[in-house]
């Protein structure tokens, strides 16, 4: 994969970090930090799928079950490494069932069956030949 389509790849993954970082962000100021993870929780697939389905409708230059694993990745190594040592100092968010491994697998999740739903949609309507 050329350094262009990683970009992409990549920039769409950081596009739903970045969206639930805001996200934990804004939530923190406004409200508590359970309403907060709950927020979090919901929001998160909802922005990973919008995501996926942008990048398997335009680009779909990975299978549905590498990006899920690419998105994710991202994500963890972003919270352990920018959220987790930068801005907390602290891997205590590790341990929250809510705050963390539930939005991980709702990432995965919402990734893989969206690309899974958009490939599948794509080659039923493709022509034959």
């Amino acid at each position: 994969m050329n350094a262009a389509k990683l970009i992409t790849l990549f920039g769409h993954g950081l596009t739903g970090w970045a969206l639930c970082a805001a996200t934990m962000g804004i939530g923190m100021a406004v409200t508590s930090l359970e309403n907060t993870l709950i927020i979090h929780a919901i929001a998160a697939p909802v922005f990973f799928a919008i995501i996926s389905l942008v990048y398997f409708r335009a680009f779909h230059y990975t299978a549905p079950l590498a990006t899920a694993f690419i998105f994710l990745g991202l994500v963890v190594a972003l919270d352990f490494f920018v959220v987790a040592l930068v801005v907390t100092q602290s891997l205590d968010m590790f341990g929250s069932l809510l705050g963390t491994w539930i939005p991980f697998v709702l990432i995965f999740g919402a990734t893989y069956l969206t690309g899974r739903l958009v490939t599948r949609a794509s080659t039923r309507q493709a022509p034959v030949a």
